[in-house]
C-alpha cells in the first residue's frame, strides 16, 4: 500500500492521487482506457521505459467516465492508493481499513466487523468527532452526521456499505479548503471510488483471521471468517455489477465490569469471591476488575448492485443500491466465584476483606447482554457529463435508511437472563438521511485555461427516530413495553457554493471559494419517560465559508502551496435531542448547542526527488464552541454519563512530514511513510469536568503529540511480494481535563506502536494466495476500549 500525494490538483471525473495520462472524452465508452497513475503509485516495475508514464508536478487534468465526489483542483493536501496497493500491502477485512496507513489518520477498529465504534481521526480530530469529517463512496455519503462519537448512539461512518474487494482506490483530501462539502469536512474529506467493469469479470474471495486474546483475566481465541463474491459486464452502453459479502466475526471482550476499592467497606458480609484482578484504572485509582463484556458474536451480510448507462460517449447514468443486514449477539461473563466455583452475576460480595453491597451489589448492568438486528438500505442516483469541454455537470440524490434497527438489553442478572425476563429494546427504525446536489463546471477558456468556475447547490437533510421501551418479561422476543425514553427532530442543511481554478500565471494557481448555509433544526422532541417529555422549539441559522487556496511551482521539481478555509460544524439532531438511557449508561443532550466555527491554515513544499516524493506540511485550526461529548463514569451509580457541551476555543499546531518512494534505492522496492507533531489544547472554555478552570491548556482528547507510519513493500518477482508496516501513536487523553493519566488501562488511552506483515504469491493468472499478521510484536494498547491483539491473517482469491 502506498499513500501518494497529488501534487496539486484532484481533478473533476477521475479522483487520482498521482498523475494520470488523460483519456480522450469523445472516444467510446467501451473504449476508453483507464486513467494510469505514474510516478511513485503503481506503474508495472516490469514495464519498458517506453511504457512508464513520465512523472511532474503540477496541475494534471484526468478525465473519465468515473463518478467522483471530489471537486476539479484544489491546491491542498491529497492522498491516495490504489487497489493494486491495498491488495499488495495492507490486510484488509473492511473497508476502512484502506486508509491504516496514510498520514496522521486513525479509524478506531476494534474488532473485525466493527460497526458502532468505528470512527475517523485525523489531524485536528480525535476519535470521538466523527461529525468533522466527510466520507463518501462514489459520490454517496457514507458520514452519519444524525449525531457525533459513541454517546447513547454510535455515528461512525457507514464503512460495511464497501467491501475491500470492489475497491478501485481511495482518496483523502486534508482540511475544509473546498467550497464544495459541508462544514463537516473540517478535518479530512475521504472517497472511495469502487470498480465498474469494462468486459466481463468474475471475482471470488475466502479470508480467515485467528487473534489469541490475553488480558486481565479473559482468556481466549477469537476468530473471523469472510467471504466475497462480485460478478460484472459491459454490454455495449450497458454496465452492471453485483458484489455479495459475508463476515461472521468474533472479537474479543471490549469492556470490563469493575468496582473502584474506596467504594467498599470493611468487612466480609457479602459472597466471598475469588477471580477478581486488582489493578489501577485510567485515573490512577485502585480497583478491581470482575468481569468481561460487549463480546460481539457479529454477522454481517452485504449486497451491492451498481447500474450504469452511457446515453452518449460523455453523459453517464448511474445507479446502486446497498444492502447491509447485521446481527450480533453481546455477551459478558463474570470472572467471580463463591466458594463452590460457581460463577456469581448478582448480590453483594466480598474480595477479601472489602465488601460491596447496596448500589455497588452486582446487578445487570455489570454482566449486559445485548441482542442487535439491523438492516441498512442504501439508494444512489447520478446523472453526470464528462465532456472536458466548457461545460459539464451533475445531478446526484442519495437515501439512507435504517429499516430495521433493533437492539435489545437484558435488565435483569445473568445466567438467568439468557432465557428472558425484564429488559429494554431500543428501536432506531426510520431513522435517516437523503441528500439532493447539482454541479457543474465552466471552463470559459477551454480545458487548461485561464479559468475553471466550479459551482453547485446542495440539500442535506437527516432524520432522527429512536425509541426505548422497557420490556417486563421476556427481552428476547417481546415487540414493545412501556415508553422508557423516546428522541425525534430533523436537520436539514441547504447549501450553495462557487469556487474558480484561476492560473494567473505560468507557475501561479490561485482557487477562491465561498460557501452560504442555511441550517434548520425543526420537529425536536425528548421523552424521558412514559409521562415526561419537551417539545424543543425550531431553529434556523445561516452561515457563509469563505475558502482560499494558492500554489507556486517555485522551482521545476519544488511545488509550494498555501490554504485557507472556514467551516461551520452545526450541531447533530442527537446532540440537539438525543437524551437516552440503558441500563448502565445516560446520554444528555443540549438543545441550546451552538454550532462549531473553525479556521483552518495549511502551508506546504513539496519536492520531486526523482525516485521519491517528500512533503512538508504546517497546519492550524482555531476552532470557536467545539462540540464535545465527554463520557465520565460514575463509580457510585455504575454507570457511564455522557454530556454534550460547547468548548470555548481550541488551538491546534502541527507539522506532518510524508515521503513516498517507488522503485527506490533498487527495483521492486517501494518505501513511504509519515511523521506528525500535533500541539492541540485547551484556550478558552467557560465548562469544567470537576472543578471550575480544570480544562484550560489541557490537550484536546484523542489527538496524539506523535504519530507516524512507515511501510516498505518489496517485489520480490512478478508472482511473489512481502510488506513490513508500522505504525506509532504517542501519549493522549480521553477527557478534557486530561484527568487520565493511566492510559493502559480499561478506559484510557494509551500510546502504542505496532508492525504488521504481508505476503502475496500470484499462483497464476487466476488464483492469488496471501498470508499475513497485525500488531505482530503484540502489542496491547488502549483506546477506551482494548484494541486487537497479535492477529493471523489468511485469504484466498480467485479472478477471471
Amino acid at each position: 500500500m502506498k499513500p501518494t500525494r497529488i501534487a496539486l490538483a484532484v481533478t473533476l471525473a477521475c479522483p487520482l492521487a498521482s498523475l494520470a495520462q488523460t483519456a480522450d472524452p469523445s472516444a467510446p465508452a467501451t473504449d476508453r482506457a483507464p486513467a494510469t497513475p505514474t510516478g511513485p503509485v503503481a506503474h508495472d516495475s516490469h514495464a519498458t521505459a517506453a511504457d512508464t508514464p513520465v512523472r511532474h508536478l503540477g496541475i494534471v487534468t484526468v478525465r473519465s467516465a468515473r463518478p467522483s465526489s471530489l471537486p476539479t483542483q484544489i491546491p491542498t493536501t491529497t492522498e491516495g492508493v490504489t487497489r493494486e496497493d491495498i491488495e499488495r500491502s495492507v490486510n484488509a477485512t473492511d473497508a476502512e481499513d484502506a486508509l491504516k496507513y496514510f498520514p496522521s489518520l486513525l479509524v478506531r477498529k476494534r474488532y473485525i466487523g466493527d460497526y458502532n465504534h468505528a470512527i475517523l481521526s485525523s489531524r485536528a480530530s480525535g476519535t470521538g468527532n466523527s461529525a468533522r469529517s466527510a466520507v463518501y463512496a462514489d459520490g454517496i455519503l457514507l458520514s452519519n452526521w444524525l449525531g457525533n462519537g459513541v454517546g447513547g448512539l454510535s455515528f461512525p461512518p457507514r464503512w460495511s456499505m464497501v467491501t475491500p474487494e470492489e475497491i478501485e482506490r481511495v482518496d483523502v483530501m486534508y482540511g475544509p479548503f473546498s467550497a464544495a462539502y459541508p462544514g463537516n469536512s473540517a478535518d479530512a474529506v475521504v472517497d472511495y471510488v469502487t470498480r465498474m467493469p469494462e468486459k466481463f469479470e468474475v471475482h471470488a474471495k475466502v479470508g480467515y483471521v485467528v487473534q489469541p486474546f490475553d488480558l486481565y483475566n479473559a482468556h481466549g481465541t477469537h476468530r473471523a471468517k469472510q467471504a466475497s463474491a462480485s460478478i460484472g459486464s459491459r454490454e455495449g452502453d450497458f454496465a452492471w455489477w453485483i458484489n455479495l459479502n459475508r463476515t461472521e466475526s468474533e472479537g474479543q471482550p471490549l469492556t470490563f465490569a469493575n468496582r473502584l476499592a474506596s467504594n467498599g467497606s470493611a468487612g466480609a458480609t457479602g459472597t466471598p469471591v475469588t477471580g477478581a484482578v486488582a489493578g489501577r484504572n485510567s485515573a490512577g485509582q485502585s480497583w478491581y476488575l470482575i468481569g468481561a463484556g460487549t463480546q460481539y458474536d457479529t454477522t454481517q451480510d452485504h449486497l451491492k448492485i451498481k447500474l450504469a448507462y452511457d446515453f452518449t460517449p460523455t453523459l453517464r447514468a448511474s445507479y446502486l443500491i446497498g444492502v447491509w443486514r447485521n446481527e450480533s449477539d453481546g455477551n459478558s461473563t463474570s470472572w467471580l466465584r463463591d466458594a463452590s466455583g460457581n460463577a456469581v452475576y448478582s448480590g453483594p460480595i466480598s474480595i477479601g476483606n472489602t465488601t460491596f453491597s447496596g448500589n455497588q451489589a452486582l446487578g445487570a448492568g455489570d454482566f449486559a447482554a445485548t441482542r442487535e438486528k439491523l438492516l441498512h438500505l442504501m439508494h444512489g442516483l447520478t446523472l453526470k457529463s464528462h465532456t472536458g469541454g466548457e461545460w459539464d455537470w451533475e445531478t446526484a440524490a442519495s437515501l439512507y435508511d435504517y429499516q430495521r434497527d433493533d437492539k435489545r438489553q437484558n435488565g435483569a442478572p445473568q445466567p438467568a437472563a439468557l432465557n428472558g425476563g425484564a429488559g429494554t429494546l431500543a428501536d432506531g427504525s426510520g431513522t435517516g438521511w437523503n441528500t439532493l446536489a447539482a454541479k457543474g463546471s465552466w471552463r470559459p477558456f477551454g480545458q487548461g485555461g485561464e479559468h475553471v468556475l466550479d459551482f453547485g447547490a446542495q440539500q442535506d437533510s437527516y432524520r432522527l427516530r429512536y425509541r426505548t421501551t422497557r420490556l417486563a418479561n421476556n427481552w428476547l422476543t417481546e415487540d414493545e413495553g412501556t415508553l422508557a425514553s423516546a428522541v425525534r427532530g430533523n436537520t436539514r442543511l441547504q447549501s450553495v457554493w462557487a469556487q474558480d481554478v484561476w492560473r494567473f500565471a505560468d507557475d501561479w494557481v490561485f482557487v477562491p471559494g465561498l460557501r452560504a448555509e442555511h441550517w434548520e433544526a425543526t420537529e425536536g422532541r425528548t421523552d424521558f419517560s412514559a409521562t415526561s417529555g419537551t417539545d424543543r422549539p425550531s431553529r434556523r441559522e445561516n452561515h457563509l465559508s469563505p475558502k482560499a487556496a494558492l500554489s507556486w511551482q517555485w522551482l521545476p521539481d519544488t511545488l509550494l502551496r498555501a490554504s485557507l478555509g472556514r467551516a461551520v460544524r452545526n450541531p447533530t439532531v442527537a446532540e440537539l435531542y438525543g437524551a437516552t438511557s440503558s441500563t448502565n449508561s445516560q446520554y444528555i443532550n443540549d438543545p441550546s448547542l451552538r454550532p462549531e466555527r473553525s479556521w483552518t491554515t495549511e502551508l506546504s513544499a513539496e519536492q520531486d526527488l526523482g525516485a521519491a516524493t517528500a512533503r512538508l506540511t504546517f497546519f492550524a485550526e482555531n476552532t470557536r464552541d467545539a462540540i464535545y461529548s465527554q463520557s465520565t463514569y460514575d463509580s457510585t451509580a455504575n454507570s457511564f454519563i455522557t454530556r454534550v457541551t460547547n468548548v470555548k476555543r481550541i488551538e491546534t499546531r502541527g507539522i506532518e512530514a510524508a515521503l513516498t518512494s517507488r522503485d527506490w534505492l533498487t527495483r521492486g522496492l517501494d518505501v513511504n511513510g509519515s511523521l506528525t507533531f500535533t500541539n492541540s489544547k485547551i484556550r478558552e472554555n467557560d465548562g469544567y469536568i470537576a472543578t471550575p478552570g480544570d480544562t484550560l491548556g489541557k490537550w484536546q482528547p484523542n489527538i496524539p503529540r506523535w504519530r507516524a507510519t512507515a511501510l516498505a513493500s518489496y517485489r520480490f518477482t512478478e508472482q511473489w511480494s512481502g510488506t513490513v508496516a508500522g505504525r506509532y501513536s504517542g501519549r493522549q487523553y480521553r477527557t478534557l481535563n486530561n484527568a487520565d493519566t493511566n492510559g493502559d488501562a480499561y478506559m484510557g488511552v494509551s500510546r502504542y506502536a505496532t508492525v504488521d506483515l504481508r505476503a502475496v504469491y500470484r499462483v497464476n493468472r487466476q488464483w492469488t494466495a496471501a498470508v499475513g499478521i497485525d500488531n505482530v510484536n503484540n502489542d496491547k494498547y488502549w483506546n477506551f476500549h482494548p484494541y486487537p491483539q497479535r492477529s493471523y491473517v489468511a485469504e484466498l482469491k480467485f479472478d477471471l
